[in-house]
């Protein structure tokens, strides 16, 4: 394995690093070819159910790009069925539910969440990447409650949210209970996922930039404080991050985590001007990964040159890579980014 790298824990924590770490969203696979080769014959969830397969999977940017984190392939709705959710992930589409949430009665059927029994092949994954495989931390994650409930209230995803959003404010105390569970759900989880070895957390809430931030500090805010209140006890750095949210940076900025996660839609300067102190992750728009390489480099200058100033930077693009992003410009893009932020910080 060699010498851990802790670059990414230390950048999370707001402590000095030589250079800037760097990890992608949805690095594990999708634009990889021998990922492509493996998806011919697997699906997610049975590539999430082979902790050899999904250990090699999750390790395969780690070993082809370099990059300073793992993070664990799998899907947030991973641990729904647990509780009760018929999920199936189809290509193209995402998560499908069957049986959707429509009624109170609906929610207090979900059950409880117990990794052990309900996703002992996550918990496999990780010991077998962190006790064996792995010379940089591996993140675990997991989605956030509104983003679940979106799932599971549309039935699969939606690019209105409008029957999550009808069902939040007409059924409140409904939506309330649901949250709790799906807390409960997410903090077992994620303990479980620490335990077994993960050694940072970034929890998704892809979707909520879908609410104001009125509704936001009313119908997320106090269950996202309580999960992460929980999470900080495992004494990992906590991630938050979601899609076209820039007007929630300064509610996550509240919340008992390390990280606050931009999209591209968000400068690092612009959150520092507004009062962002804590370490910030991003945010390279991911389109311009298909771009020439002198505007991938100008835009990563710029954004490296702007974290530099902020308590803490790990670099990432603003949203997940997608399937048509060149291998190689992954790699040279991590080698600029270590090579340069190297350079701009031995400067400071």
């Amino acid at each position: 394995m060699g010498t851990f790298n802790d670059t990414l824990l230390r950048a999370a924590r707001g402590e000095a690093v030589e250079h800037t770490p760097v990890w992608y969203m949805r690095q594990a696979g999708r634009s990889q070819p021998e990922y492509r080769e493996i998806k011919q014959k697997y699906s997610l969830e049975e590539i999430t159910q082979q902790p050899e397969l999904c250990a090699y999977v999750t390790r395969l940017p780690v070993d082809n790009y370099n990059v300073d984190a793992a993070i664990l392939y799998k899907d947030i709705v991973t641990p729904l069925p647990g509780i009760g959710i018929d999920v199936k992930i189809q290509a193209g589409v995402g998560p499908v539910i069957s049986n959707p949430i429509r009624t109170a009665a609906d929610v207090e059927r979900l059950g409880e969440f117990d990794a052990q029994e309900h996703t002992p092949f996550v918990l496999e994954t990780i010991k077998m990447l962190t006790e064996e495989q792995l010379n940089v931390p591996l993140i675990g994650f997991g989605g956030a409650p509104f983003t679940l409930a979106s799932y599971m209230i549309e039935g699969g995803p939606s690019r209105s949210y409008n029957k999550t959003k009808s069902f939040m404010v007409s059924q409140p105390q409904v939506w309330f209970m649901l949250m709790d569970k799906l807390a409960d759900m997410i903090i077992a989880d994620i303990t479980a996922q620490v335990n077994a070895g993960a050694k940072a957390i970034q929890i998704f809430d892809s979707w909520v930039g879908a609410l104001n931030v009125e509704d936001y500090r009313v119908f997320i805010k106090p269950v996202m404080t309580r999960i992460f209140g929980e999470l900080r006890k495992l004494n990992v750095p906590l991630i938050q991050f979601g899609v076209g949210a820039s007007h929630l940076a300064n509610e996550w900025h509240d919340l008992p985590i390390d990280v606050v996660g931009l999209d591209w839609r968000l400068p690092i300067k612009d959150a520092l001007a507004r009062g962002i102190t804590k370490p910030v992750q991003g945010n390279l728009d991911p389109s311009f990964l298909l771009a020439d390489w002198s505007v991938i480099e100008k835009r990563t200058k710029d954004i490296i040159d702007q974290g530099v100033q902020a308590q803490g930077h790990i670099f990432n693009l603003g949203h997940g890579v997608f399937p048509e992003v060149d291998p190689d410009v992954l790699k040279r893009l991590t080698a600029f980014i270590h090579e340069y932020s190297a350079q701009v910080r031995a400067q400071q």
